[in-house]
Order: C-alpha cells, then sequence, then structure tokens
C-alpha cells in the first residue's frame, strides 16, 4: 500500500503547477493533503477513482486538509472533538479496516513564537487523541507537523534554534509523542542521513542551495513496525515550499 503525504501550499495553486499529473504518475492508494487554502466546493479537483475528504478552517483561504482514498473507510471523523482546535481544519481522521490514517496540519508557532502557548495545548491534544485511537488499532500519522525533531533534520540548526519549528519547546513534544509509541518512519530507515529535507523557505534560493528542514513525516504505532516497506521524501517533485513524503507499508 502506497500513502502520500503533501503540503500544497494552496491545492489550486499546486493544481497549476501539476498536481494532478503527480497524482495520476504516482497513483498512490491514500493521498493526504495539507494547507489546501480553500473550502470544498470551490473548486473541482478532479481524481479520479478516489473517495474525496475535506476539513476546511473557518476562515477563508487559510489552512485546511484532505483526503483522497481509493478504499472507501470504515468512517471518517474531523478535528480532535475539542472545539478549541477545530476551527483551522486540521485533522482528518480515516478508519480501515486494521489502521487508523491521521492527516494532520500542526499549527505553526509563528515568528516570536507568538502561538508557542497554543501550540502546546495543540500538541498535548493532539497525543491524546491519537493514543486514544490506539486503544482500538493502531495509527498512522502524516502531514506537515511544523516542526525538524534533531538538528540533523535542517540544514543551519545553530542559527535557528529557538525559532518556530525548532524551539525546545516544540521538539520536546515531538519527543513525547514518539516517546509514546510512534516511529518516525523516515529515520527508522535513515537513522544517520543528512540533507534530505521536505520545505525550504521561498527567500535567499534556500530550495536551490537546499537551506532546507525536515517537517513533514509519517509516524507509525509500533504494532506496524513488521509492515514498513519502505519511505520516501520526494525531493524532485516541485508544486509547493514543500515536497511530498511517501510510505509504503504492507
Amino acid at each position: 500500500m502506497k500513502l502520500i503525504s503533501w503540503n500544497v501550499n494552496g491545492i489550486r495553486a499546486a493544481m497549476k503547477k501539476g498536481f494532478l499529473d503527480f497524482v495520476k504518475a504516482e497513483s498512490p492508494d491514500i493521498l493526504c493533503v495539507q494547507e489546501t487554502k480553500m473550502q470544498e466546493g470551490q473548486a473541482e479537483v478532479p481524481t479520479d477513482g478516489y473517495h474525496q475528504y475535506w476539513f476546511s478552517a473557518e476562515k477563508k483561504g487559510y489552512s485546511g486538509t484532505a483526503v483522497f482514498t481509493k478504499e472507501e473507510p470504515i468512517s471518517v471523523s474531523y478535528g480532535l472533538k475539542k472545539d478549541e482546535h477545530d476551527k483551522e481544519g486540521r485533522t482528518i481522521t480515516c478508519e480501515y479496516g486494521d489502521f487508523y490514517l491521521v492527516n494532520v496540519y500542526v499549527p505553526n508557532a509563528q515568528p516570536e513564537l507568538k502561538r508557542i502557548d497554543y501550540r502546546m495545548s495543540w500538541e498535548d491534544a493532539f497525543r491524546d487523541y491519537v493514543k486514544g485511537l490506539e486503544k482500538s488499532k493502531p495509527v498512522v500519522i502524516c502531514g506537515d507537523m511544523n516542526v525538524a525533531h534533531e538538528e540533523i533534520d535542517l540544514k543551519n540548526p545553530k542559527t535557528n534554534r529557538g525559532n518556530a519549528g525548532f524551539s525546545d519547546e516544540e521538539r520536546g513534544k515531538m519527543t513525547e509523542l514518539l516517546g509514546a509509541g510512534f516511529i518516525d518512519t523516515w529515520r527508522y530507515f535513515n537513522p544517520d542521513l543528512p540533507g534530505v529535507y521536505s520545505w525550504w523557505s521561498y527567500r535567499s534560493n534556500a530550495r536551490v542551495n537546499n537551506a532546507g528542514w525536515r517537517i513533514d513525516y509519517f509516524l507509525t504505532s509500533k504494532a506496524l513496525e513488521d509492515r514498513l516497506v519502505s519511505v520516501d521524501i520526494l525531493t524532485e517533485v516541485m508544486g509547493s515550499d514543500h515536497c511530498p513524503v511517501m510510505l509504503e507499508i504492507k
């Protein structure tokens, strides 16, 4: 089974930059998209053979997630079931026969960590949510988690220490999530591989210079460890300031 996750930074813009060609060429079983920046129905996204599920932010043109899946899920739910965290369209959960899939777009802490308190609250609610799901069946988490966990996960760790996405607080919450029983699949297969990133700023030719961050993830419950086949970060795919990440599981 091939799963792909991609922060498209606006799905209408991405469709003008090859998004649909990419989906057709890769033909993933499940495609999870973050930062759709649209309400469902604002634009047609023609993906033949896929069921589509959308969760949009109340604020137009902001945030938002979507799941495109060949197999119809047993159930689909939206948000973390907490009003304070469910206004920005950040999580979609699809239940399949033997696992849950959670597509997530984690809130950005913002410059000068203006939103760090909210981010910390959100992180705790999210961890509680996925651990609750895990009581029923294993969980696959994918999406833009807006944190580079370790120094190896970004080009310039020293100058970015304390900035949004590489603050001690955010990194600590990722450590807590992994410590709660989840596998960072990229590091599972590539424990010491540097220089592979999933996001690059649009400034200063960052992508050309590969001055990036690895902030897009596939995490899985430890119960799925023996089903992990491969993981890839598709750095050559353009169309967004992020590139897709891909997981294959048995």
